[in-house]
């Protein structure tokens, strides 16, 4: 009996100490993998009873998967349309919403490539796509925001029309960035903040500004998830420790 009890004792415990574990379901943009582990490991510090689980994919398959009722808690995004999507579609604590970082587009290429820095206002960088097998990666323009921000960019250096078909669309900018660590395209578009976390990319070019609306990253509590475990990570985003994090990864501090 007293050996039962006992059992009973250790049962209520467990229960007691997973119910005290909260869990937080963080939905983000795939540029932001690398930095939010490791705001999530400084988090933790603060919140060790927190459980973190992230998503990372493109914001466009995210902010859909939102908006049909995926169990997210926050989403962030890498543009504003898809937050703007989530808004209007009444699916985001509007009044949660915030602006957490920037970030900037450039060109890269693998490593080793023999490809030296250019200045992509001018067309002759476009040579390196003369082979029929050279195909240049990008985020895909029609959902993706970084392959979005890269389209209008390529539009307003009037250079959209001549590269068009010379593109390998990626599901999102980090597919775009294994493209390029494989050898498998010479040169790919993606955030500054994707090539800092590579090794095997070097960049070979940078967007000016004004050429692209600016990359923005706004983050918000989904609908029906304002709970104190949401807004406390969200606020924690803008905290100075998370700042020093962001700006470590190479995002640029609103």
């Amino acid at each position: 009996m007293l050996k039962f009890k006992k059992l009973l004792t250790i049962i209520a415990c467990v229960a007691i100490s997973l119910s005290a574990q909260a869990k937080l379901t963080v939905f983000a943009a795939a540029s932001m993998t690398n930095v939010l582990e490791e705001i999530k490991k400084e988090y933790l510090k603060q919140k060790p009873n927190e459980e973190i689980i992230f998503s990372f994919a493109s914001s466009s398959v995210l902010a859909k998967q939102i908006k049909q009722g995926a169990p997210a808690d926050i989403f962030i995004s890498a543009d504003q349309k898809w937050m703007d999507f989530l808004a209007e579609a009444n699916a985001i604590d509007s009044n949660s919403r915030v602006d957490l970082v920037g970030n900037k587009l450039v060109i890269i290429a693998p490593k080793e490539s023999k490809i030296k820095e250019f200045d992509v206002t001018k067309t002759d960088w476009q040579n390196k796509l003369s082979d029929k097998n050279s195909f240049l990666a990008v985020g895909d323009p029609n959902h993706v925001p970084a392959g979005k921000y890269a389209k209008a960019a390529l539009t307003y250096l009037k250079q959209w029309d001549d590269v068009k078909d010379k593109l390998a669309p990626a599901k999102n900018v980090r597919a775009a960035l294994a493209l390029v660590e494989l050898g498998e395209s010479p040169l790919g578009i993606v955030y500054a903040t994707d090539a800092a976390a590579s090794e095997k990319v070097k960049v070979v070019s940078i967007f000016p500004d004004g050429s692209h609306p600016p990359v923005e990253y706004p983050a918000a509590i989904v609908k029906n998830h304002d709970n104190e475990n949401s807004r406390e990570f969200i606020k924690f985003l803008k905290t100075e420790p998370a700042k020093r994090i962001f700006t470590t990864f190479g995002f640029i501090n609103k």
